[in-house]
């Protein structure tokens, strides 16, 4: 009688290890698949929050309509003078005419030796008396008596008066100016030790040699004589700022203007139209193409967000926003503002110009309703960040619906990864104790092995001997 063990070799264990090992992967892979979906709508949503949250901030430009700066100002020669005006300022053509600049004292020393060199005389004090009745009193020490060490003394004390050296090539002068523009602004000079040298008044100048005589502003305004101790009017026309900058005439014009309510909507406009697309890159779906040219077919792409109720509205509420906005019997179409066929978004300014010179209330009137629209829609969706930081719960109003979503998605991810974690373990066990059985399954086949081939060496001998 002869027996036999059947012999599993090391490649058939390895195949049908692999083929468990695969059957146990199979599940992951899906799982693997369904985190890989979520990230990308995680990223989806994140780029959709990003662009309604530019909106959001470009919605402050037109939140109060009426703070608005809405005057246009201009002058027909700026070298004179230059204009700006609030946004409640009175409007009209003023001219200025024979416009003169407001001035301050200026005077200068007698020729001295340099700047650094020290003047005899010893230390004393410098005594300034302003034409408005100020008195500004100061004491040069020794280590100071050079022209240099003076206008540093006198520009140190900040006063009505101010000090500069003018070097030359035979010896250098102290300049002596005041702080500001004005006839009040003019000033005396009354010096003790080696500052006596610098005395002046315009009864007795002295040495001093004075450059320029302080005095106001003056022009006539539509006729009016004007003057004014510094170079900017702010009370000659309500609401209006002049600047003189030279002397002559020019005719400065303010009017009504939108300018400043056209950016703010326009700004508006184009954040509008980025979310919008950021939307429809994330829904759109691409039907396949099947060309004649294989280089040129395309299978059918869809966003990751693709059937997206949520995504899809918010697209819808954005764009009825703007479409069905109306107020004092205007339209968002008749102040500029167009939604195309394909969900673009455009402003044309000119349109805007047209509509607010017509009706600005209505148009302000509109703005506002577009703007709370828009505003309670984009804090639905990204949130207002009212929540409590120490609150343990997200708060929908603070998170928005996208927030909410998002939140929804990343706790997703986290049950499957777990869920990989731990079918990950199992598998790794399963295929550990199937190699151990394949294991003791070898080494009992060698023991029999072994076993079969003492039998057939003892059955062997048995025989040769009954034969003898």
């Amino acid at each position: 009688m002869t027996s036999s063990v059947s012999a599993l070799g090391s490649s058939q264990i390895s195949t049908e290890i692999q083929d468990v090992e695969t059957r146990l992967k199979a599940p992951i892979t899906n799982l693997q698949d369904e985190v890989t979906t979520d990230k990308a709508d995680v990223s989806a949503w994140g780029k959709i929050s990003g662009a309604v949250s530019s909106l959001s901030s470009a919605l402050s430009g037109i939140k109060d309509v009426a703070s608005l700066n809405n005057r246009a100002v201009s002058s027909t020669t700026s070298n004179v003078a230059t204009a700006t005006a609030s946004l409640d300022s009175e409007t009209g053509t003023f001219n200025l005419s024979n416009v003169t600049l407001a001035k301050t004292q200026e005077i200068y020393s007698s020729l001295q030796t340099s700047a650094s060199a020290t003047l005899s005389g010893g230390t004393g004090t410098f005594t300034f008396t302003m034409k408005n009745g100020k008195t500004e009193t100061m004491s040069i020490g020794s280590g100071s008596l050079s022209l240099n060490g003076i206008a540093t003394a006198v520009n140190k004390a900040k006063g009505g008066v101010q000090a500069s050296v003018v070097n030359t090539s035979t010896g250098a002068r102290l300049v002596l100016q005041g702080s500001a523009t004005g006839s009040s602004q003019a000033f005396s000079v009354a010096g003790t030790g080696a500052l006596s040298r610098f005395s002046y008044s315009s009864a007795s100048p002295g040495s001093e040699v004075s450059a320029q005589t302080a005095s106001n502003a003056k022009l006539t305004l539509n006729g009016v004589p004007a003057s004014s101790t510094t170079n900017t009017l702010s009370s000659a026309i309500s609401g209006v700022t002049i600047t003189l900058a030279g002397s002559g005439n020019t005719t400065v014009s303010v009017s009504s203007s939108p300018s400043a309510l056209s950016g703010a909507l326009s700004s508006v406009a184009s954040n509008l139209n980025s979310a919008l697309s950021a939307i429809a890159k994330e829904i759109v779906y691409v039907p396949a193409n099947a060309a004649a040219s294989s280089s040129s077919a395309s299978a059918a792409k869809s966003g990751p967000l693709l059937g997206n109720f949520t995504a899809t509205d918010l697209s819808d509420q954005l764009m009825s926003a703007v479409s069905a906005a109306a107020a004092s019997g205007i339209s968002a179409n008749a102040i500029g503002l167009t939604i195309s066929s394909t969900g673009s978004v455009s402003f044309d300014t000119a349109t805007f110009s047209t509509a607010y010179a017509q009706n600005p209330a209505a148009v302000q009137a509109l703005i506002g309703k577009i703007y709370s629209s828009l505003s309670g829609i984009s804090a639905g969706a990204i949130g207002n960040g009212s929540a409590s930081s120490t609150s343990t719960s997200t708060s929908p109003t603070a998170t928005g619906s996208i927030g909410a979503a998002t939140s929804s998605l990343q706790a997703t991810e986290t049950s499957i990864d777990n869920q990989i974690t731990q079918l990950t373990k199992q598998d790794s066990n399963q295929i550990q104790q199937l190699i151990d059985a394949y294991t003791l399954a070898e080494d009992a086949q060698s023991e029999a092995s072994v076993t079969q081939s003492y039998l057939g060496i003892f059955s062997n001998s048995s025989g040769s001997s009954s034969k003898g």
